[in-house]
């Protein structure tokens, strides 16, 4: 096996690893350098690989395939396909790009092939494994995704890689986009691959969307003689393929595309072909429709039913799930294609149900009924492709959220699971049933927002999924019954595939679980199934000192076998069940086999379980209790909590026991459960108990109380009085006190504890201590409920006399002054020592300190002493000697007091006063001042009525009060902190309506008000326009935004909210307040460029700047990297507006930042040398995404660059013509730099090259210095000095023509720099508009009557005129003209009336070429016959010429067959034309055209400016000013000026243009988008000059201001008439246009002809001229001098033409040059397949050398050029009118002759030679010529070395040409016509047939005469 792989050029760097073999071994040194590469390819990629996940990092997955038989799994990925194990270990890695390629080229041995070759990545397109030859069948994007086979076992080793791929090798789309789907399906004896791929890429249209292809045999992946879905133009159809899957009868292809070209909806449908089918004779399609929903996105084959998952319909989730079953899906095939064989398509009610479809010739028949049984797969002669036009509609199973990629399907226990992948990640199991759908479980499988891939696979198992995402695969289970650990949650996963088997104890398959069969054995997820449960237990609980039996009830509980037993588990104990039922009885554990009971518990609960072996089949809990620990576990209530427990538990009082059952000693009473029924000594209310406190509650802390409690039911204790104690429960210590049991009465009674002090360790204001009492020996009454008695003490919390004696009454307390002064019980302190009044009251803070005169402030006073209550202060305080009057509701008892103050004059300062009745006043230390606050001024004066607005109020005294607040109008200001002596600062509110408001400022009470100058709410400001819509993320383009009342806003901002990531951050506040002030004096903080949200999203704003109350001016924000853009808007103040609303619905576009590349190629630090007047060409990538080109500022140093033109890719800017000084005076050169809005880039330095100059040294010295030497020399040396002068002397002169010359060509270049430059943005311009409108193509009709009938206008058939009473002929007529129709089918009659025809000596060229035309007319709809009686007819030819002279053959078109191979061709590469030339040469059309109309052109003589032919050079020099005129469109012109009425259209003129070139340019501009035959003509409007309101006036060539000087009269111009620039004109009927026969003739059949220019002739004696007066003698008289003078005048006067005007002709060469090499190359160029008429000739051509035996290649180089390039392409270049709807003026004419001419000269093969005396226009491209001539062989040497069309290709595609012409009228008129041409030599060609043999045998003659009998009505002798 040797190396597949194509030899790159030794410095291309080694991409892909190749396969060694002996083919290798001459090889050596490339050996030795790509082993040492292959590690390198290896090592950067690493490979994770988990047990269920395999991921490659930085790797991008494409698709997944997997081997039936071995498990393997095979990915194919970019650049790599990786072979993995079962578990996702990998296994084996190939490494298969990137590879140097263009999907612009075809597949290449050689980089200079394919110069736009790039390194580029190679996804995997397909990926397929053939399990009968055990090979993997791999197809990437490049190379025109061809395919390779590689090892089932290894995918490292290639089996199979073409070298040398032809067309019918291209397998896969060549863009990763664009989806490939396919099955490999078994053959008879060999496996066959079905692909089907959509429309990729410039090169994919000659790729059939479907093709059947070989896997083995010579050319694996060739569709050479296999079935091939033939499509008319597939871009009509556009299909999108979805998936492609296959049974056991038949492939299905899931599809999406256009119904047709006038059909722009998409539609759904499904294709099935038989897998017997290698032909696709058997393909019907039918559409699909899901009820409400959109298109197919993912489909899979189920058992019986087909899976479609369809984009959402218009509301709704995403996406929705829909089947259809397989047999109505055949029946609805199977009625279309019964249709279709028997019924011509048409269903009972006659409407067309079934049709052939993709535009082929094929069409529904009527075969006999049996057919569709007879061929079930179809046949040679049965209609193909079928299409059903019934669409099958399925209602949706379910619907999702998110649009669904992939499905996968199985079927199991009878239950049908679908797997669907959705483009966030997620893996949905979905379970079918019925017309339902359910999801029953969703997982995350891929990473969140990566969609899963449409591969999506089952293993062969049944087990496990495989899921692709673009990172990574994973392996989940099918279903994860294993992961729910108990019945309940396998029960509530409601998983179709997993059920609970009981006696198993585990959730399982259905076939995992051994008696699933038999009742409630396997209980069945989805159902509605229980879990095996306890119903009831009987009893509920036991206690733990006996042992006893527990009946358990288990419904559902499934029977065992005679020798099986369930049993019982309490905890590790185990008994034996015994089962009746559901009942099911086992025996408890003693008690030495049950565990302790927990600590803190009364009981102990173990599961009990019933087992089955050591299965769990049903569980419980089951408590066993303690009686004994229930009394333990409650210490102050032992006897209720015994009796009120959840157990049997009785209590036995005397001997303070709980116990089960009636175990009280004998004697001893028993206080019984509360769960007993018939007993009454029963429950919590029938213990010995202490009900409660009898008094005191309050003990106050130091004095001695005796305490009292209620006892109850003590009449339970039998035998003597016991002895009672009171027991208290201080901090830190338990103190006992004896008690007496005294008044008792019935059950109740009182005992009293003893008199005690009690002193707590812990001095608190109230303690409570609880209490409780025993009774003998430690025997505890129950406390009925927490008792406690409250210990206080006066001294705390009481710190001062007023709090004191604000203390409540019932506790006693005192201020005594006994020692240090204290709060006390009163009993406590002795009696002198009661203090009854209190010390004067201490003020210590007073805020706030300022208030206004009118009062009304709340003062607040902070002290001591300060009242016990408000009574005492109502009337005590006053501030600055005024009463000020205390708030009761925020007083505070000695240490707070809140008054208001009362009125005092300005100005009053003085101390706060409180004087408390009875004790000395309190006076403050602090002043308190009456201030009087005044306003004086407001900023701004206006704001919306949205409010927002900052407003600042100034003043003086400001700061008066403690609570400032200010309104405008009704509504509050709220005010931003601190406020300050001269300034309030506040945020308006929203306003109802517009209109004045008070400004008022509320100090307290207080209130100011700003009467002079009111606030004014105006309206909100509209937004009306905002543009540009677009910034680089950089930020910094200026916004214009346009609208009404933006003067009033104060801060308008920019904003965009980002959604960030975690690294991009921002620290911010409210994203509209200002910064908080410090304080007063400090100026506020600039704004923060972005702020963090509270969402957690990122706000960048700029600041707005107000240009006027209509345009505000904003810079777009920059946005960080990283950061996502959610909403771009304004805030103008509180008035937020979306960008799109002020836009008019346009969103703003984020654009990544442009990026351009050094000005030196050597790096941005090495200068970059500029030739003064040079262009400079900045080469960058997205460029004009953000930015246009007005707003770039490019500088050099400190000088500006203009930019002339701003592309995606280039910018180019003119730079100044002297060298800038450097910006920085640190680096001498100055520095290129680009400003586009926020973003700089700096290119590096520019140096500039000095001019050249001339020698200073003037030539007249260095002849004076040779003079003088010569004097002094010897006379001997004379001769040999004046020798060397003269050497000298001519080599000065040769060196000043050198820089003469170079000066000349600076210029010219510069020129051509300047005028490319200009060219270039005039068509980016044509560029958008043809976006628009499109290129204004001929439709094909037209197209063909053009090339066909030549000269003939556009009406080239016109039907015979009836004569009177000839009605009733027209049917025999018609019948004949039939019959002859037939009889041109007979081949031998076709080319026994051609041969004898063309004997005829009257028989013209003209009639042969019309006749030619006529047959290609009538045989268009059978073109493989035309082409197969043209092939006999070059073969005669050729025979003819071969003993002649073999070269002239093809030269001219005078013969029949030459005339038919031009139509073939033109009819063949019409399509070409549209899809590939048409554009190239449109734009140089337009091109020329632009370039000509910039220069003046003579009306008269027709001579231009600017050209390229130098017959029509215009050679003087004429001054002119381009004009730019405004022109009124009316309604209903095209292109800018459809939009209505009154619309101003710019158009460029010339000052010197005549009226007619005006109005032809005018006419250009307003209908642009308008094809030229639909435009009015310039001669039926008059143009009209617009001045003011009114003044109108008509512009004409020729009127009476015309001037006229000896016989010449000029004709006139804008000049004349002094039409300004900028004027107004319009475009009016002319009033003396026509009648209305010969408009209306002119609309049905116009002439086609260019009107020609004006004549030079006289009238009366007056001859015209324009910009250049014709010389006296008419062009045909100077033609006729032929004396010796005068051609040397002349050939004088051509020797001037270079040196004075050939710049002009090498000026518009240069400019034009990249159009005519565009042009060329699409037509030469073989990177895009070669149309296969081109092919099918050029094949054709060879195999007629080879059968002449004619050797030489020049000859067969001929015989190309004249079939195709000159007798097609070269009419088409001077012939653009054939194609293109246009206007070709003559000058445009005449320089497409020159280009034509070059084209023509690049085709032959002699050597261009040019010599001084050649023609000008040969010399203008004699450097390209060369460069031209390699091109063409080039183009022949590709097509030969292509895989040669087949004859099945060809026929296919005639076939799909034939029905582009189905006119029958034309058809008809042409056999007329035709039959007139027979009609003149009927007699000969009746001959001709009768002296022919076999013409003879098939009665030609006979059936010709017939025709003439209907058609003439001649009777005959028959």
């Amino acid at each position: 096996m040797g190396l597949h792989q194509r030899h790159a050029a030794q410095e291309m760097p080694l991409l892909l690893p190749f396969t060694l073999g002996p083919a290798m071994a001459p090889r050596p040194p490339f050996i030795a350098r790509l082993l040492l590469m292959l590690p390198l390819l290896y090592q950067p990629l690493t490979l994770t690989a988990g047990a269920h996940r395999f991921s490659a990092p930085n790797t991008t997955l494409n698709r997944l395939a997997l081997a039936p038989g071995r498990g393997a799994l095979y990915v194919g990925a970019v650049n790599h396909l990786f072979q993995l194990s079962p578990d996702l270990q990998l296994e084996s890695v190939a490494i298969t790009g990137p590879v140097f390629d263009s999907p612009d080229c075809v597949p290449f041995r050689d980089p200079a092939e394919c110069p736009q070759a790039r390194l580029t990545d190679n996804a995997n397109q397909l990926l397929l494994v053939s399990g009968r030859a055990q090979e993997l069948v791999a197809c990437g994007q490049v190379r025109q995704g061809v395919c390779e086979k590689r090892r089932l076992d290894d995918v490292a080793q290639v089996l199979y890689q073409a070298e040398d791929p032809g067309d019918g090798q291209f397998v896969a789309a060549n863009t990763p986009g664009v989806a490939t789907v396919g099955l490999v399906v078994p053959g008879p004896g060999r496996d066959l691959l079905l692909v089907a791929r959509g429309l990729a890429g410039k090169l994919s249209g000659g790729v059939p969307p479907l093709t059947v292809r070989q896997l083995a045999g010579p050319q694996p992946f060739s569709s050479e003689g296999l079935g091939r879905l033939v499509v008319g133009d597939l871009s009509d159809y556009n299909n999108s393929y979805v998936g492609a899957f296959a049974d056991t009868r038949s492939a299905y292809f899931v599809f999406r595309r256009r119904g047709a070209r006038t059909q722009a909806e998409y539609c759904s449908y499904v294709a099935r072909v038989c897998l017997g089918d290698a032909n696709l004779y058997s393909y019907v399609e039918v559409p699909l429709t899901c009820r409400g929903q959109g298109l197919i996105q993912a489909a899979f084959l189920a058992p019986g039913a087909l899976l479609g998952a369809f984009a959402a319909g218009p509301k709704g989730p995403q996406a929705a799930l829909c089947a259809f079953p397989l047999a109505q899906l055949d029946g609805s095939m199977e009625r279309a294609r019964r249709l279709c064989y028997t019924a011509g398509g048409r269903g009972p009610s006659g409407a067309e149900e079934a049709t052939v479809e993709y535009g082929v010739t094929s069409r529904c028949v009527t075969l006999p009924p049996d057919s569709p049984e007879s061929y079930p797969c179809g046949d040679e002669h049965t209609p193909s492709p079928i299409a059903g036009r019934q669409p099958l509609e399925a209602g949706p199973l379910l619907q999702l959220a998110h649009s669904i990629s992939a499905i996968a399907a199985l079927q199991a226990d009878g239950h049908t699971i679908a797997f669907l992948g959705d483009a966030q990640g997620q893996l949905h199991k979905v379970f079918l049933n019925g017309t339902q759908g359910q999801v029953y479980h969703s997982q995350q499988v891929g990473p969140p927002g990566s969609a899963i891939s449409p591969d999506l696979l089952v293993d062969s198992s049944g087990s496990h999924l495989y899921v692709l995402t673009s990172q990574q695969v994973d392996r989940v289970p099918v279903a994860a019954c294993p992961q729910f650990p108990n019945c309940t949650s396998c029960l509530q996963a409601r998983d179709p595939l997993c059920g609970w088997c009981v006696l198993q104890g585990r959730c399982t398959r259905k076939g995992q679980c051994r008696r699933a069969a038999q009742p409630n054995q396997w209980l069945w997820s989805y159902g509605d199934n229980c879990c095996l449960h306890v119903q009831s237990l009987l009893p509920a609980h036991h206690p733990r000192q006996e042992q006893g039996q527990v009946t358990l009830s288990v419904p559902w509980l499934p029977a065992l076998a005679p020798d099986e037993y369930f049993h019982c588990a309490f905890g590790d104990y185990e008994s034996l069940a015994h089962v009746e039922g559901p009942n099911v009885a086992c025996v408890t554990p003693p008690q030495d086999q049950l565990p302790l009971n927990p600590p803190g518990t009364d009981h102990i609960t173990l599961p009990l379980a019933l087992m089955f072996e050591d299965v769990a089949v049903a569980a419980t809990n089951f408590s066993f209790y303690d009686c004994g620990a229930v009394q333990a576990l409650e210490v102050a209530a032992p006897c209720r909590a015994c009796v009120g427990s959840l157990w049997r538990c009785h209590w036995c009082p005397q001997s303070s026991l709980c116990v089960y059952g009636e175990h009280c000693p004998e004697g001893e009473r028993t206080i019984y459960s509360a769960l007993e029924v018939d007993v009454q000594v029963r429950g919590p209310w029938a213990c010995p108990q202490v009900k409660g406190l009898a008094g005191p509650l309050l003990v106050p802390v130091g004095w001695e109380s005796r305490l009292a409690l209620y006892v109850q039911n003590l009449q339970h204790f039998r035998g003597p009085p016991a002895s009672y104690h009171c027991w208290l429960e201080l901090p830190g210590e338990l103190q006992k006190l004896p008690a007496s049991l005294e008044e008792t009465t019935g059950d109740t009674g009182l005992i009293y504890c003893r008199a005690q002090q009690f002193r707590p360790t812990m001095a608190q204001r109230e303690l409570p201590v609880p209490i409780y009492v025993t009774r003998g020996e430690g025997q505890r009454l129950d406390n009925a409920r927490t008792l406690h008695v409250t210990l206080y003490d006066c001294a705390v919390g009481h710190p001062d006399c007023s709090h004191c004696q604000a203390a409540n009454g019932s506790l006693g307390c005192l201020w005594c002054s006994q020692g240090q002064p204290a709060c006390r019980y009163g009993p406590l302190c002795p009696p002198g020592a009661v203090e009854l009044l209190c010390p004067m009251p201490s003020i210590d803070t007073v805020e706030p300190l300022t208030g206004p005169p009118e009062g009304g402030l709340a003062l607040t006073i902070l002290g001591s002493n300060l009242g016990r209550d408000f009574a005492d202060v109502q009337d005590a305080v006053s501030v600055a000697g005024r009463p000020c009057s205390p708030d009761p509701s925020f007083y505070r008892t000695s240490d707070r007091i809140v008054c208001v103050t009362s009125p005092a004059p300005n100005g009053t300062v003085g101390p706060i006063r409180v004087a408390i009745k009875s004790r000395p006043p309190g006076i403050s230390t602090q002043h308190f001042t009456y201030q009087d606050p005044v306003l004086l001024s407001l900023s701004p004066q206006w704001g919306p009525q949205a409010g927002g607005t900052q407003l600042t109020i100034h003043g003086q005294h400001l700061q008066t009060g403690g609570n400032v607040s200010a309104f405008v109008g009704s509504q509050p200001c709220p005010v931003w902190e601190p406020v300050c002596p001269e300034a309030i600062v506040c945020r308006t509110m929203p306003q109802a309506s517009p209109g004045e408001a008070v400004v008022r400022v509320v100090f307290g009470r207080a209130q100011r008000t700003l009467l002079a100058s009111p606030f004014h709410y105006t309206a909100n400001p509209q937004l009306l326009a905002a543009e540009p819509s677009v910034s680089f993320r950089g930020g910094g383009r200026l916004i214009r935004v346009r609208g009404t009342g933006l003067d009033v806003v104060r801060r308008p901002l920019l904003s965009v909210w980002l959604e960030a990531a975690a690294e991009v951050q921002a620290v911010g506040a409210h994203p509209w307040d200002p910064p908080p002030r410090r304080s007063c004096g400090a100026p506020a903080a600039a704004p923060q460029a972005c702020i963090q949200l509270e969402t957690g999203w990122l706000q960048c704003s700029t600041v707005c700047s107000v240009n006027s109350s209509s345009l505000l001016l904003c810079r777009s924000p920059a946005v960080p990297d990283g950061a996502s853009p959610r909403r771009v808007f304004f805030s103008l103040d509180n008035v937020h507006v979306d960008f799109a609303s002020a836009s008019g619905g346009q969103d703003f576009l984020y654009q990544p930042n442009p990026r351009l590349a050094p000005l030196s190629r050597e790096g941005p630090i090495r200068p970059y040398r500029l030739k003064p007047g040079n262009i400079l060409d900045v080469e960058g990538e997205g460029l004009n995404l953000g930015i246009s080109k007005e707003e770039v500022r490019v500088h050099i140093g400190d000088s500006e660059c203009l930019v002339q033109t701003l592309t995606l890719t280039h910018l180019y800017c003119e730079p100044p013509p002297r060298a800038p000084h450097p910006t920085n005076g640190s680096s001498t050169l100055p520095q290129f730099v680009v400003q586009m809005g926020n973003v700089r880039l700096a290119l590096g330095p520019v140096q500039y090259e000095e001019e050249p100059v001339l020698s200073a040294f003037p030539v007249e010295a260095q002849v004076g210095l040779g003079l003088g030497a010569a004097v002094l020399i010897a006379a001997v040396l004379l001769l040999t000095l004046m020798y060397r002068h003269k050497s000298k002397q001519a080599l000065r002169d040769y060196q000043k023509v050198l820089v003469q010359l170079e000066n000349l060509e600076i210029g010219v270049g510069d020129q051509c720099r300047k005028e490319f430059t200009d060219l270039m943005t005039e068509m980016t311009d044509l560029s958008s508009d043809l976006e628009a409108s499109g290129i204004p193509f001929l439709d094909y009709r037209t197209y063909a009557e053009r090339v066909f009938f030549p000269g003939r206008g556009s009406c080239p058939l016109q039907p015979a005129l009836e004569g009177p009473g000839e009605e009733g002929r027209r049917a025999p007529v018609h019948q004949g003209l039939m019959q002859l129709s037939n009889l041109l089918n007979s081949k031998l009659f076709l080319l026994t009336l051609i041969h004898t025809l063309e004997e005829q000596p009257s028989f013209s060229q003209r009639d042969r070429c019309h006749v030619a035309s006529l047959l290609s007319l009538a045989l268009h709809g059978k073109l493989e016959y035309l082409t197969d009686i043209m092939r006999t007819l070059l073969g005669n030819l050729a025979a003819h010429y071969v003993h002649r002279n073999p070269k002239l053959m093809l030269r001219r078109t005078e013969t029949m067959v030459e005339k038919l191979l031009t139509n073939w061709v033109s009819i063949c590469l019409y399509s070409f034309l549209r899809e590939v030339a048409g554009e190239p040469l449109y734009m140089l059309l337009r091109a020329i055209q632009y370039q000509v109309d910039k220069g003046p052109v003579d009306a008269v003589t027709g001579k231009a400016k600017r050209t390229l032919n130098d017959s029509r050079l215009l050679r003087e020099d004429v001054e002119f000013q381009p004009l730019t005129l405004m022109v009124l469109a009316s309604p209903g012109a095209g292109g800018a000026a459809g939009s209505g009425a009154g619309q101003h259209v710019p158009a460029r003129v010339l000052d010197t243009d005549t009226i007619t070139q005006v109005k032809e340019k005018v006419l250009d501009q307003v209908y642009k988008g308008t094809p030229f035959s639909q435009r009015p003509s310039v001669h039926d409007l008059d143009l009209e000059w617009r001045s003011g309101l009114a003044g109108h006036l008509t512009l004409s060539d020729e009127d009476l201001t015309s001037v006229t000087q000896n016989q010449w009269k000029r004709l006139n111009t804008l000049q004349h008439y002094k039409v300004p620039d900028g004027a107004t004109v319009g475009l009016i009927p002319q009033l003396h246009n026509g009648g209305a026969v010969s408009q209306s003739l002119a609309q049905s059949c116009p002439s086609g002809e260019n009107i020609p220019m004006l004549e030079d002739g006289e009238e009366g004696g007056v001859r015209l001229w324009h910009l250049v007066k014709a010389t006296e003698e008419p062009e045909g008289a100077k033609a006729r001098r032929s004396s010796l003078k005068e051609r040397e005048r002349e050939r004088a006067r051509a020797k001037a033409i270079p040196e004075i005007y050939l710049t002009r002709l090498l000026s518009m060469k240069g400019t034009l040059q990249k159009f005519v090499d565009d042009t060329f190359q699409a037509i030469l160029s073989v990177n895009r397949p070669v149309p296969i008429a081109v092919k099918y000739l050029f094949d054709f051509l060879d195999e007629l050398a080879e059968k002449h035996g004619i050797l030489d290649p020049e000859t067969l180089h001929i015989w190309k050029t004249n079939s195709l390039l000159l007798r097609f392409w070269v009419n088409t270049l001077k012939n653009p009118q054939v194609i293109f709807d246009v206007r070709v003026s003559d000058n445009v004419d005449a320089i497409l002759a020159v280009i034509a001419q070059t084209f023509m000269d690049s085709c032959t093969v002699s050597e261009h030679k040019v010599g001084r005396d050649s023609p000008v226009n040969k010399l203008l491209y004699a450097r390209e010529i060369p460069r031209y001539k390699q091109m063409v062989e080039r183009y022949y040497s590709d097509i030969r070395q292509s895989s040669p069309a087949s004859y099945q290709e060809m026929n296919s595609t005639l076939a799909e040409l034939s029905g582009n012409y189905t006119s029958a009228p034309h058809c008809l008129e042409a056999l007329q016509e035709l039959y007139s041409h027979i009609h003149r030599y009927y007699d000969q060609v009746i001959s001709a047939l009768e002296e022919d043999p076999m013409g003879q045998k098939m009665q030609l003659a006979c059936r010709l005469q017939q025709i003439a009998a209907l058609v003439e009505n001649k009777v005959t002798d028959l």
